[in-house]
């Protein structure tokens, strides 16, 4: 074993080049692994490690009291297909005002339970205590954050005059309430809540089909509304999912380089050792041995960019993860990634390179001593003949005919160094496709006119409006360059069936510019229409048609879901005025969105309005919504383009360097008979440049058919087709090109190495 040791040791310093290139290929490729495999396991592990700690329920259930006793709802619980269960509690919604701070204004589910051990759903309280007798409260800390200072102790007070003491902070994994009280607390609720878990949990189907047969002898209209973890899991890893697309492909993209790369650069090392597997051979070492040498060769500096590729991509890994779970219920769940992540990339890697060099390895094993002693490196006659005589046979200079014919003589090293290149070219097209589509994306968003949000004041926050709701809205029609005006309200809807409230924006007048962004059902025609977000349909498992209930304090409103707009964020819907009306009538609009005319001095429309009425702020429109981070998928995309692109210019350097010490004494020959330096040069780097131009033209539809893939699989934003339709003539004719820059690039340096040789050193050497 030490002889194979000191002999493989000696190869990696004497074939240095080769160890760094090898070293650089996996540290890229560890890094994407880390960042792909972190990313998947923090979407998943820590939701279902918290989820199973607190034994979460499947479905969360509310029934109507008044359809349904609570002798119906107990014998629920030993119904076929039910695992365990809990309940029935009584549960209730109230508005909590503004100013308290242990929880914010607007609609909270409060539910009566004594403790909060049980079969399902086990709370965990993680700031105070228990309520232990009434007038007590505990909060839902849905955030994995400390409460704010002063909220243990404080009072919340309730319409009503009812007054609650938040004695502490819990988190329950399935959501199943915004706070809990003593049982009894709460005076005539009007619904009862039931957690269940089925034996049968693993997909949407299974869990309508258990709850079906469930609730199938209560009463007809008993459930009200229920909710599955599906549901809570996708809202967890719902942004993130958004990235692991873009990391999965990046990830595999640099693994197939890594291979491509380490395979050629090992059999470049067995074709231009044969004679020194022949001396090793003649010395004693067996086939095995030999093989153990390359294999050695390749291990030490494919574990030493491993471990520098695992330690960078858990660098990376935490400001992605803080993006990705930015603003996500995360309960008790702490983001991170699991252990067996590093281990796996560390040992997965090595093991990667070494079945890379396996191939390559074996033919060295295969070889007697005399006829690799004998056989030399260079090509076996023949090769390339045929091609090598039919370029000769053109008007193409010499240098050009012999250059673009050498790749012919290495079929098998050409065609992975191509392999390597075409991957360059297909991460190049995905880079630039992606750019191209957030760009498109985002002036389809702004529908492409100059708009302005029109604000007025409200107490507290600057100078209150003179001019009430309508005269507001006349002024802004009668001001020059107005298009449209569509007057609305933002407010807090507690939507059935979940603990956090929505942002409904509720709309009036002129239809917005947000109508063009519409591409699935249509705009709203009536009363009871809502539109949404994909990431709002994607998080609650719903879809075009499906009806909502909205809650503003104790009024509500069945709402159907008629559109789907491109972008926006998960609790965020619009509506329409008449749907305010059946809520909350009587509340006057204070956001007026103003459409202007073309041409129209935006500076000028601001003095215009504040002039009229001081109260008013006029703004420039921003994005209402949230949607996938463009700075982070730009940023990924090109930190990783050009690594990939300087991996696969590697891999060309490589060859042209083993071909430049394949061919030395053919150099010296053409230079003996008048080949000056720069007509080696340009022999050696067209025939990187042949390989280069067939990259490009291969790279480039494997670049559009995964730019395709990558924005379909986007589930919170709904792209449309004009941003997915964004390759023109000459950009694809640029990445084309970027075949050829990475290919001429990569033979730069051991072109004009090979240029400087001169007739007496090759002489030497032979």
């Amino acid at each position: 074993m030490s002889a194979v040791w000191q002999a493989a040791r000696a190869a990696v310093w004497r074939r240095r080049l080769q160890t760094v290139v090898i070293a650089l290929v996996v540290l890229c490729s560890s890094t994407t692994g880390m960042l792909a495999l972190g990313l998947l396991d923090a979407a998943t592990s820590p939701f279902d490690e918290a989820f199973g700690k607190q034994n979460g329920a499947h479905v969360v259930a509310a029934f109507d009291t008044a359809k349904v006793s609570r002798a119906q709802l107990e014998k629920t619980v030993r119904r076929k297909g039910v695992e365990a269960a809990a309940g029935p509690f009584d549960q209730t919604t109230v508005t909590v005002p503004k100013g308290s701070p242990a929880v914010p204004a607007g609609p909270l589910v409060v539910v009566g339970r004594a403790d909060p051990a049980g079969a399902v759903d086990r709370v965990e309280v993680v700031n105070g205590r228990w309520p232990a007798a009434p007038g007590e409260i505990i909060i839902n800390q849905r955030f994995n954050v400390p409460p704010k200072p002063g909220a243990l102790g404080s009072k919340l007070k309730l319409p009503g005059g009812m007054s609650l003491t938040v004695v502490g902070f819990a988190t329950s994994m399935s959501q199943s309430a915004g706070a809990w009280v003593r049982p009894g607390q709460l005076a005539s609720p009007a619904t009862s809540q039931m957690l269940y878990r089925f034996t049968s949990a693993a997909t949407e189907e299974q869990i309508r089909a258990s709850l079906a047969a469930v609730t199938a002898e209560l009463p007809k209209g008993a459930l009200g509304t229920s909710r599955s973890y599906l549901s809570v899991r996708k809202a967890f890893s719902g942004q993130s999912d958004d990235y692991l697309p873009f990391m999965m492909v990046f990830g595999v993209l640099g693994l197939v380089v890594a291979v491509l790369i380490v395979g050629n650069v090992i059999s470049g090392a067995v074709i231009s050792g044969f004679r020194h597997i022949g001396v090793l051979k003649a010395l004693g070492f067996t086939p095995n041995q030999v093989v153990a040498v390359y294999l050695t060769m390749v291990c030490l500096p494919a574990l030493a960019g491993c471990v520098l590729g695992t330690v960078l991509g858990g660098l990376l890994t935490k400001p992605v993860l803080k993006s990705a779970f930015a603003g996500i219920e995360t309960g008790n769940a702490t983001i991170g990634v699991g252990s067996w992540v590093p281990v796996v990339v560390l040992i997965a890697m090595p093991v990667l390179a070494a079945l890379a060099a396996l191939i390559p390895a074996m033919r060295a094993r295969r070889l007697s001593a005399a006829r690799a002693i004998s056989g030399g490196s260079a090509p076996r006659a023949g090769r390339g003949l045929r091609a090598q005589r039919l370029l000769g046979a053109t008007r193409l200079p010499r240098s050009l005919s012999l250059g673009l014919g050498q790749p012919f003589a290495r079929p098998g090293r050409s065609l992975m160094t191509m392999g390597a290149v075409i991957l360059g070219v297909t991460t190049v097209a995905l880079s630039t496709g992606l750019s191209s589509t957030l760009v498109v994306f985002a002036k389809a968003s702004s529908g492409g006119a100059t708009e302005f949000f029109v604000r007025a004041g409200r107490p507290g926050m600057g100078p209150t409006r003179k001019l009430n709701d309508p005269e507001t809205e006349k002024m802004l029609r009668s001001l020059p360059g107005t298009l449209k005006v569509t007057p609305g309200i933002f407010v807090g809807v507690h939507l059935a069936g979940s603990q956090q409230p929505l942002d409904v924006h509720f709309l009036r007048g002129d239809t917005p510019s947000l109508a063009s962004q519409i591409v699935e059902g249509r705009w709203m025609e009536g009363p009871g229409e809502v539109i949404v977000s994909p990431a709002f349909l994607v998080e609650r498992g719903l879809k075009i048609g499906d009806q909502v209930t909205l809650t503003v304090k104790k009024k509500q409103a069945r709402a159907t879901i008629v559109g789907k707009v491109m972008d926006g964020g998960a609790r965020f819907i619009w509506s329409s005025w008449e749907t305010l009306a059946a809520l909350a009538p009587q509340i006057p609009a204070d956001v007026y969105k103003v459409q202007l005319k073309p041409g129209t001095d935006t500076k000028a429309y601001a003095r215009a309005v504040r002039s009229a009425d001081p109260g008013l702020r006029a703004e420039i429109d921003a994005d209402e919504g949230e949607s996938i981070s463009t700075p982070t998928v730009v940023g990924f995309s090109s930190v990783f383009t050009v690594l990939l692109t300087l991996v696969a210019a590697l891999g060309v350097f490589n060859t042209v360097l083993l071909n430049t010490t394949e061919r030395r004494r053919d150099l010296g020959m053409l230079k003996s008979i008048g080949m000056t330096p720069r007509q080696v040069m340009v022999m050696m780097m067209a025939s990187m440049a042949l390989l280069g131009t067939a990259a490009g033209v291969l790279g480039i539809p494997l670049g559009i058919a995964g730019h395709r893939v990558l924005v379909d699989s986007v589930a919170s934003v709904a792209f449309p087709e004009s941003a997915k339709e964004i390759w023109h003539a000459p950009q694809l004719a640029l990445i084309a090109l970027a075949g050829v820059a990475i290919a001429v690039l990569g033979a730069l340096v051991p072109a004009r190495s090979a240029a400087r040789l001169t007739i007496a050193k090759v002489l030497h050497t032979e």
